[in-house]
């Protein structure tokens, strides 16, 4: 029996879980959502923790790691985090292998994501897909022929940093207008707060009402699932919210269609969740922003948040 340890260290929450090469159910799996304030030390002991409690009395032949910010695969060091601190230069794989002493593999979250799709998932069947979370952050991950495609320097599928609005609010990298910064979790939640705090004056009756009720009145825990919550109950602010929040997603995705044509578009992520008004403005907004020629499918991903974990288990094959 040939055991992985698959470790998904998210912008959020960090999992981890064990699996028979062969088997589609986990052995053992824990996870722990990240302190508010995480940094990478943080998140280092407590994946620590997780993995000490999993390993007991079994020995893994491989470790394959999901990580949620850019990372060289080659090397195995993640370059940085858009959402926790302290991760620049981090050389996570040599880090794992000192102290497991296992093989192990390390790659972007939407690239393995994608290949736990491919493999186990909703790619099956399938030769090309490209697989977008949309979560704490918005990143894609790409099966080519089959196989996965990191681009020249492994940046390749960042579709959440791509512009669709010039003119729109300023991301976190710096830009204007990404879908990132529209259809993120955390984005609709800051840009619901601030709306609710600055524009009171201009608020009618059926704006936030419900949004604010949600939380007591407490705008500090409005969050990306609170505002898709308000959204089903016809709050008008939190619909027209999760309504950008879809449109942008739909052009990125009607945009790589016409430039790359594969033939799934597997989505996963908490933001997923939102509702059918949500995937129904996806799918139109894509729709329209392709050429009427280009044909594809948008789809929820199968594997849901055990997708990073999943193609972990695949990616760690590559150093049995």
């Amino acid at each position: 029996m040939t055991l992985i340890l698959a470790l998904d260290f998210g912008g959020t929450k960090l999992a981890a879980a064990i699996a028979n090469l062969d088997s589609r159910e986990w052995l053992r799996y824990e996870r722990h959502f990240s302190p508010v304030n995480a940094d990478a030390n943080t998140d280092l002991k407590i994946m620590r923790s997780l993995i000490h409690s999993l390993i007991q009395g079994v020995t893994p032949s491989a470790i394959g790691v999901s990580f949620g910010g850019p990372v060289d695969a080659i090397t195995g060091k993640v370059r940085l985090s858009h959402h926790v601190a302290g991760w620049e230069n981090i050389p996570l794989k040599d880090l794992l292998e000192q102290e497991f002493s296992i093989p192990t593999v390390v790659d972007n979250d939407a690239n393995i994501a994608a290949l736990g799709e491919y493999r186990f998932g909703a790619g099956q069947g399938h030769d090309s897909l490209f697989y977008i979370t949309i979560s704490t952050g918005v990143g894609g991950g790409w099966i080519l022929n089959g196989k996965p495609w990191r681009g020249a320097a492994g940046m390749a599928g960042e579709i959440g940093h791509t512009v669709v609005d010039p003119c729109g609010p300023v991301c976190l990298c710096g830009k204007r207008g990404c879908v990132e910064r529209l259809a993120s979790g955390p984005y609709m939640a800051k840009d619901a707060r601030e709306f609710l705090l600055n524009e009171s004056d201009k608020i009618e009756a059926n704006q936030g009402q419900i949004l604010r009720s949600l939380v007591n009145n407490n705008l500090d825990l409005i969050t990306g699932k609170v505002v898709s919550e308000a959204a089903s109950q016809r709050d008008e602010l939190a619909l027209n919210i999760l309504y950008k929040s879809a449109w942008a997603l739909g052009v990125g995705i009607g945009n790589v269609a016409n430039l790359i044509n594969p033939q799934q578009f597997v989505l996963g992520g908490s933001v997923t969740k939102a509702g059918k008004n949500w995937w129904s403005v996806v799918q139109k907004t894509a729709r329209e922003t392709a050429l009427p020629e280009v044909n594809f499918e948008i789809i929820p991903a199968m594997l849901g948040d055990d997708a990073p974990l999943w193609g972990a288990v695949a990616l760690a094959e590559s150093v049995l």
